[in-house]
């Protein structure tokens, strides 16, 4: 049906727009042509093209109109010809003939083709022209799927008591991990502001100001490198809560997951799963886990305890998983070649080494330690992994964190299906760990996240004999193995706040140094509070089946962090440095 947006002093329509209904209407369309095509002697073909689509107009073989020209055609909309519809166009049943045509603007030859051909170009030369690659079909419905993310995810929220609120761009550097892009103050030579890496510090002042429910779709910067489901810039939809349980934080932001989710694909999500950040290590061997495939992580330790082969005895965790050979037939015939480099890429993981065993008929294994093991231990691993013929089964005997991640890591290295194909499986991750390992310098744990996360209440007596143990109220939601985001539940009393300092060796005084700006407004009668933010461009690439961010975005960077459009980062002159106080050091010796 026509859209009512689409009428303007020039146009009554958009070229995607006509249907069958509109047989004997004369309209007026203006786009970009997409493709002329002779006709016999007197007509020809011009495939016009806007952003909602393309109709086929039938005009005069004397109109002189070249790819990517502008122009206004107006004409009366007619049935197709039996026989020479276009199925493959939602307008192909229609065409505008008795076409008059009016050129707005000439344009040059596009560098590359404007239509799916350019998938095939390199991302350097659609990039330095990015406002041609816009023009595509699959570039305006990315941009139209993610506006409708950001929408229904506003409803989502606002449905919700959620107050949308701005939070500054230039703040103090904070200490959330990543490396911050600063901006140098004019005003005060040798200072510096940090842009946000997140709101994390202005939300949480909102709880004590009694905002209640804040929400931002916040757009964030983090100096680190780039990969397909990372950018410098990228957005977020960034969320606090006042007076609330990890429970109703997780019930919040699914609402609004599911909400946006359902905005692209007609279909709401069933209720999120949620599994612990124990179990995620257990079965599948990362804190991100992709329930879309098998190949779960099977515990063999206890089968080997009392084993005389060497590679496993005292190992304080031995697992493994199965290829099975008729989900995955080419992998699990892997030849001696593809076994050893999965050995090396296990070495290169952490692991000591990789254990492979190919089942073979009668339950037997062929395997470079196949005599080492004894025959209830090989029956054994057998029925524990439910490993038949043709299957392969690999094993990993570390210590318990190198064992999982090592074989979590070949599993998707194995079996992992790209992020957007199959079926949309989200997944809450909770109670990860508040410390992890330990700083090499101090001996003392790190912050799992970040030191302001409450700790699980049943731990909060361990943290002086079994720190690592101490759970967080802290979650991360994953979609098909990307992590979309992350929250926890805050902690508001200044005395166990002193007590995690305590913990990860940080005494009042540094505190105070590192972090009085944000603690001193908790001595005013902070609320329990709790929040999350998920990543608005990883969620839009999914949605709309891409696998990279950069498709999802209208301006992206490349891998290299840099703009060939813009050709930024750029020098600039020495005046500027000089204003801000400023001086470039010579380029390193060679």
């Amino acid at each position: 049906m026509t859209q009512r947006y689409a009428a303007t002093t020039l146009r009554t329509h958009t070229c995607g727009d006509l249907r069958s209904e509109h047989i004997g209407q004369t309209v007026s369309l203006c786009g970009w042509v997409a493709k002329r095509r002779e006709h016999g002697e007197k007509l020809a073909f011009v495939d016009l093209r806007d952003f909602s689509g393309v109709v086929q107009c039938v005009v005069d073989n004397d109109v002189d109109v070249r790819s990517e020209w502008v122009v206004r055609v107006t004409g009366v909309v007619r049935a197709r010809p039996a026989g020479t519809e276009n199925s493959t166009l939602a307008t192909g049943q229609v065409e505008v003939g008795e076409c008059r045509v009016e050129v707005l603007n000439i344009a040059e030859p596009p560098p590359f083709p404007i239509d799916a051909r350019a998938d095939e170009v390199d991302e350097g030369i659609r990039l330095r022209h990015r406002y041609l690659d816009i023009r595509r079909e699959r570039m305006q419905r990315n941009l139209r799927v993610r506006a409708r993310v950001n929408s229904s995810i506003r409803a989502a929220m606002e449905r919700q008591g959620f107050v949308e609120v701005e939070t500054p761009f230039l703040m103090p550097s904070t200490p959330e991990g990543a490396r911050e892009f600063l901006v140098p103050s004019r005003k005060e030579p040798g200072s510096f502001f940090a842009l946000p890496q997140s709101p994390q510090l202005w939300k949480q002042l909102l709880m004590v100001a009694g905002v209640d429910r804040y929400y931002q779709i916040a757009r964030c910067l983090r100096d680190e490198d780039l990969r397909a489901d990372r950018q410098y810039e990228f957005m977020q939809l960034d969320a606090e809560m006042s007076f609330v349980t990890q429970d109703d934080v997780l019930a919040a932001i699914s609402e609004a997951v599911m909400a946006a989710a359902e905005s692209v694909t007609g279909v709401r999500p069933p209720e999120i799963e949620r599994i612990t950040w124990r179990e995620a290590m257990e079965r599948f061997g990362v804190d991100k886990p992709d329930l879309r495939f098998g190949m779960e992580l099977v515990e063999l330790t206890d089968v080997f305890s009392a084993t005389e082969f060497k590679a496993f005895a005292g190992a304080a965790s031995i697992k493994a998983i199965r290829v099975d050979a008729a989900t995955y037939p080419e992998q699990a015939a892997y030849g001696r070649n593809k076994l050893d480099a999965l050995t090396d890429r296990a070495k290169k993981l952490g692991a000591k080494g990789l254990v492979w065993l190919k089942v073979v008929a009668d339950g037997q294994v062929e395997s470079p330690v196949a005599k080492f093991l004894s025959d209830l231990e090989r029956s054994e691993l057998l029925a524990r992994t439910h490993a038949t013929e043709g299957d392969l089964v690999l094993v990993v005997a570390d210590d318990w964190a190198t064992t999982c991640e090592v074989l979590g890591q070949l599993r998707n290295d194995i079996g992992r299906p790209p992020v957007h194909e199959g079926p949309y499986r989200y997944v809450w991750v909770v109670y990860f760990p508040l410390f992890v390992g330990a700083d090499p310098n101090t001996g003392r744990p790190r912050p799992g996240h970040h030191p302001f996360c409450h700790p699980h209440p049943d731990d909060i007596d361990k943290f002086e004999s079994d720190p690592l143990s101490v759970r967080a109220l802290a979650y991360d939601l994953v979609l098909n193995g990307w992590e979309l985001g992350s929250g926890s539940i805050r902690i508001h009393e200044p005395e166990l706040q002193r007590k995690v300092f305590n913990a990860l060796g940080i005494s009042d005084e540094e505190a105070d140094r590192r972090f009085g700006f944000f603690l001193q407004p908790f001595k005013y009668g902070a609320p329990p509070h709790g929040g999350f933010a998920f990543g608005i461009d990883r969620l839009t690439a999914i949605l709309a089946g891409e696998e990279n961010i950069r498709e999802v975005i209208a301006f992206p960077k490349t891998q290299s962090g840099a703009d060939p459009m813009t050709n930024a980062p750029t020098p600039v002159d020495a005046g500027q440095l000089a204003e801000l106080g400023l001086r470039l050091l010579p380029p390193p010796a060679q």
